[in-house]
């Protein structure tokens, strides 16, 4: 198991240091990382979510593991909500410290350590990963952002219903999601995909996991941690170590069976996802402390993805 931990490990590690020389020599200039970031998201990424849940009949997938995720990530959330004073930059804190780069680092390594099967386990969580914790992250900004007005004394009433089911739109008509659905609803119908369509997405499919390494590689040679260092590094260990250390003890305690709980801790070890970034922007607070977050989580993980991995590999085989 240890030699899996290493090669599941070691084209990740090598991809990010590839990306990372590139963006630091210029070779993928900085105005290129959007482009490169639609590519994955837009083009490749569902092309892979599509072809794999289009084999996989809803009888198959087990919710169980998604929902102990979710009480876990929750608890967090609320325990850091709570800590850091139960306002907007607190929210934005809680949701970094729970939100999981599932797609770009999570695909290509849970799929390198647990194949096929992991990547449907993988896939059910992602099909509502955005939608639950970013819907529950808008309904507490605005929350937050309301009281504040209220103490401010500012008029004006903000339609927090309609920013909510805005919110749930945008998790399910999303590139990551979208897919994974119809995908199922295709699977339902016992159809199989021709092979002029079948192969073209398989070659963009398999086209996910090196290009999206080599940009997170490339987008960590553009950070700038600077003085932001000590704090990002609690918000990273919170993520990287705190969450998948919860996800463990409540599945151990609920008796999960073991590759469903592996692939939910490793998941939960993933490095901090770039819609905290997005929600920071947005509201505009902790801004600057969530980019060096993103950072310092992504290159803690190189570690910590591995001490999860390795723990896991202990405690549930």
């Amino acid at each position: 198991m240890t030699n899996l931990v290493f090669t599941s490990l070691l084209p990740v590690v090598l991809l990010v240091a590839i990306g990372s020389v590139a963006g630091r020599a210029g070779w993928i200039r900085a105005e290129a990382i959007k482009d490169l970031s639609n590519l994955v998201f837009m083009v490749l990424t569902p092309a892979l979510l599509f072809r794999t849940m289009s084999t996989v009949h809803v009888e198959q997938l087990n919710f169980k593991p998604v929902a102990l995720y979710f009480v876990a990530a929750l608890l967090l959330f609320a325990a850091v909500l709570s800590w850091q004073g139960r306002n907007q930059r607190a929210a934005v804190l809680a949701l970094g410290a729970t939100f999981s780069n599932t797609v770009m680092i999570g695909i290509p390594l849970i799929g390198l350590a647990y194949g096929q099967p992991g990547l449907v386990t993988l896939f059910t969580l992602i099909s509502v990963h955005a939608l639950v914790l970013l819907t529950l992250a808008t309904v507490v900004l605005e929350m937050m952002a309301a009281r504040q007005d209220r103490l401010q004394g500012v008029g004006g009433q903000r339609h927090m219903a309609l920013t909510v089911l805005a919110a749930v739109k945008s998790g399910i008509i999303h590139p990551v999601p979208l897919p994974i659905l119809l995908g199922l609803l295709f699977a339902q119908t016992g159809w199989v995909l021709p092979d002029v369509v079948a192969k073209p997405m398989l070659l963009l499919g398999n086209a996910v996991a090196p290009v999206a390494l080599l940009l997170v590689g490339v987008t960590l040679s553009q950070v700038n941690v600077g003085p932001h260092l000590k704090s990002a590094l609690g918000i990273s260990l919170l993520k990287n170590l705190a969450l998948p250390l919860l996800v463990a003890a409540l599945g151990l305690a609920l008796g999960m069976p073991t590759m469903p709980l592996s692939v939910m801790v490793v998941t939960a070890a993933l490095p901090m996802g770039a819609n905290v970034f997005l929600f920071a922007q947005r509201y505009e607070v902790a801004q600057e402390l969530i980019t060096a977050s993103m950072a310092v989580s992504t290159v803690l993980g190189l570690l910590t993805i591995t001490l999860v991995m390795g723990l896991v590999a202990l405690a549930l085989v």
